[in-house]
């Protein structure tokens, strides 16, 4: 499995960008993908997931509204949306693979998101 996350940048408050995870080994009827993100001294946090079957979106309250997770199951591609952005949403974006009713677990490289004031 590999996950390659891209699509971060610096963007101004208020902006939006949309980042994409290209995965190769994944059968998305068969895994939760999902975005997560670390600020500079901060753990790792979850953002936003999408079940196997596509019809669960969850999100985490401080993003809730502005962000969404599509996903393309032609391209293997899932993607993070998000607009209105702020300041707080600055740090690096991971994505996140988990097969169900496995303990199997993939973590994509970094894509780092700055928005700036």
């Amino acid at each position: 499995v590999q996950l390659q996350a891209s699509g971060g940048g610096l963007v101004q408050t208020g902006g939006s960008l949309r980042l994409s995870c290209a995965a190769s080994g994944v059968t998305f009827n068969e895994y939760t993908m999902a975005w997560y993100r670390q600020a500079p001294g901060q753990q790792r946090e979850f953002v936003a997931s999408i079940n196997d079957g596509g019809g669960i979106h969850a999100y985490a309250g401080s993003v809730k509204g502005r962000f969404t997770i599509p996903r393309d199951i032609a391209r293997n591609t899932v993607y993070l949306q998000m607009d209105s952005l702020k300041r707080e949403d600055t740090g690096v974006y991971y994505c996140y693979a988990e097969r169900t009713l496995t303990t199997l677990r993939f973590w994509g490289q970094g894509t780092q998101v700055t928005v700036s004031s």
